[in-house]
């Protein structure tokens, strides 16, 4: 659980950047595409992170300053703006669920303590995470990648897929954590509506959740610096 440290750098030359974001890009697709766990996940957040840290250096190199502001980059670029927005509102809206489900997560375990049946903790937790993946699917579904000449505009395309794709497997993972009736941490006892659940395991899903809290918000940031500078594209 490493999100909350940010020692990665990108390289400083166009030519390092371009070569860095490709390879980045392609491992994370990779990845994504494989079966990946909460750790997996938030490694993928830092690399994003690094990735659009390395866009963000190319789309302010005079050379592709002065390609962006050509009329029909200029386009792509308010283009992208737009759909800048929706990763941005992606990002909002998984951090307050991962609000939502770490207060879900400390709901169960005070039941837990305390004895009492932890059904209703557990509905909860699932009815958020259907919350969750349903408002993912409607914002997801607000972008929509166009063919670009500019290649710093087609590795800021990618690297939106990217995103939307892990943000979507992060959905996928923590829906999981908890099931009904069987799953890793909550198994039925002899009573339908009793559930035993592992505290241990519980308060490492809390601390996951956390971390790709952390993760998302430092890309959150990243992603507000980006839209700066493609706004200062269309200043110029």
């Amino acid at each position: 659980m490493a999100c909350h440290q940010r020692s990665a750098s990108a390289p400083s030359s166009p030519r390092s950047n371009n070569s860095e974001v490709e390879q980045q890009l392609q491992s994370l697709s990779a990845t994504i595409s494989a079966t990946v766990d909460i750790d997996t996940t938030c490694d993928g957040l830092k690399k994003l992170e690094v990735i659009y840290s390395c866009i963000d250096k190319m789309i302010c190199t005079p050379g592709n300053q002065v390609i962006l502001c050509q009329t029909q980059q200029r386009n792509a670029v308010e283009e992208e703006l737009g759909r800048s927005l929706v990763v941005l509102d992606l990002c909002n809206a998984m951090q307050e669920s991962f609000m939502e489900l770490k207060m879900s997560v400390q709901e169960l375990l005070l039941a837990l303590r305390r004895g009492e049946d932890a059904c209703d903790q557990v509905k909860s937790y699932i009815r958020l995470m259907k919350k969750a993946q349903k408002q993912f699917k409607k914002i997801s579904k607000k972008t929509v990648s166009d063919d670009k000449d500019c290649r710093v505009m087609m590795q800021m395309a990618e690297a939106r897929e990217v995103t939307i794709s892990l943000l979507e497997s992060t959905c996928g993972l923590l829906s999981k954590q908890i099931e009904m009736p069987k799953c890793s941490l909550v198994s039925k006892t002899f009573q339908k509506t009793k559930f035993v659940c592992q505290e241990e395991k519980l308060r490492a899903l809390e601390s996951s959740i956390g971390d790709l809290q952390t993760g998302v918000e430092f890309l959150y940031r990243r992603l507000i610096h980006n839209r700066v500078s493609l706004l200062n594209i269309l200043s110029l």
